[in-house]
């Protein structure tokens, strides 16, 4: 199976143009992705593309932060209790079979060893168990961080103890590996399951994402059956693509969006590209807040239909580099830990370099023992010091920021906000 076998005649349409300059889709110029794109938005404006448009965030909107739902851990945390995170994201390992060209984690470095089984198993346990107060343990984990956990032999495994140990449990992935795991087992017991997808073209997609033809059919393959899954057994996993955007490959977008709709999947996200505090990866900033990404994004969504959303991350596409806050609020309730074990407060501070933000190593130390230590409160304490100022000492736009936005306006602004409506808010314990 390859991309064209699972393509509506919009699809395929949208595609053949992005072959107007060939196919080296990362050698060519901005005017060159400009003008596909322009020849892209012209074919739109006169077919029914969005005949069945509706809002893509009626259904579920994948941008915003969903921290004050929970207003008993929050209150807890704004009164100086010591509370457990509300959502963990962390990875089984660092390793990945590809070498997305857009890879933040590949800027993460640090000395890697696997962890056994049973280590795993007493974090897992240890989730539960720590906490303000019984039952307040940790409620979800995100299994995406700095590495592909799909790799670990334990991937299985941990979703199972998870999951019954009353904890929600998601995967970030490229796909790959899925192929490998029982499918049926994993989409019963996953909140939510993200396939990273930055090409509807065969070729664009292997030179973006540093793999193969087969593995791209593997990938196409396990999404199809994935759905099928969830549609045989009423199963409520949301099952997504996610594109990581960054403007040399921007004429994907489109193909995208609408090969996502072909497959049947739940939705699709784009999001910005996060760059490092040395800018290693050379990420436009401004053209994403260009009037030519917003024509783009705009008609991207209005793919959505009532089965499938197609959305943009707006609030952080439209942010660029700029935060409105200086303190970081949100660790505590929302915390990292690398595919290696180090426990930190964020992926900006997994590299050997930020050891001393490194609070413990789940191998070495139990996960109790760590969120127990007077490091972890040091490290805590410090990140909401004036010593800290997260608009130069951090990475852009970090998992943490929309949920630091609104500690900064609570604990700063005193601002008042109410309970949202969660209609319309998904997976609500991945914060």
């Amino acid at each position: 199976m390859s991309t064209k076998d699972y393509q509506s005649s919009t699809t395929k349409a949208l595609l053949a143009f992005t072959e107007k300059f060939g196919t080296d889709f990362l050698g060519r110029s901005r005017e060159q992705v400009n003008t596909i794109i322009h020849s892209q938005l012209a074919y739109l404006k006169d077919s029914q593309f969005n005949t069945h448009y509706i809002n893509p965030r009626s259904s579920i909107n994948l941008d915003t932060t969903k921290v004050l739902l929970h207003e008993d851990r929050l209150k807890a945390f704004l009164d100086g209790e010591k509370i457990a995170p509300i959502t963990i994201d962390m990875a089984l390992t660092q390793k990945c079979s590809y070498a997305c060209t857009f890879c933040y984690a590949g800027l993460q470095q640090n000395p890697s060893s696997p962890a056994d089984w049973n280590v795993y198993k007493s974090f897992l346990n240890d989730c539960v168990k720590i906490g303000h107060k019984p039952g307040q343990g940790v409620k979800a984990i995100s299994l995406v961080s700095d590495g592909e956990s799909t790799e670990s032999p334990h991937f299985e495994k941990f979703i199972d103890h998870a999951f019954n140990n009353g904890i929600n449990i998601a995967s970030g992935t490229n796909g790959l590996k899925l192929r490998d795991c029982n499918l049926r087992t994993i989409a019963e017991k996953l909140t939510y399951l993200r396939i990273n997808f930055n090409a509807a073209h065969e070729e664009a997609y292997c030179q973006i994402m540093g793999a193969s033809s087969r593995s791209l059919e593997s990938v196409l393959q396990t999404t199809i059956e994935l759905v099928s899954l969830k549609k045989q057994l009423n199963l409520p996993i949301t099952i997504g693509y996610q594109m990581v955007l960054m403007p040399e490959y921007a004429d994907q977008v489109l193909p995208l969006a609408s090969m996502a709709r072909d497959l049947g999947i739940d939705y699709l996200v784009i999001k910005h590209c996060s760059d490092d505090e040395q800018g290693r990866l050379g990420v436009d900033y401004n053209w994403y807040q260009s009037e030519a990404a917003t024509e783009l994004l705009s008609v991207a969504e209005q793919f959505s239909t009532d089965q499938y959303s197609s959305q943009a991350k707006w609030s952080k596409i439209k942010t660029g580099r700029d935060r409105i806050y200086s303190r970081c609020y949100g660790t505590p309730l929302l915390l990292q830990m690398s595919g290696t074990g180090i426990v930190a407060p964020c992926g900006s501070f997994f590299h050997k370099d930020y050891d001393n933000y490194h609070i413990g190593d789940i191998k070495d130390t139990s996960f109790f023992d760590i969120w127990s230590s007077d490091k972890y409160d040091e490290v805590i304490a410090f990140l909401r010091s004036e010593q800290f100022d997260a608009k130069k000492m951090c990475a852009t736009l970090c998992l943490q920021d929309k949920v630091n936005e609104v500690l900064y306006n609570i604990i700063e602004k005193d601002a008042v906000y109410t309970k949202p409506k969660s209609t319309n808010l998904p997976h609500l314990n991945f914060i």
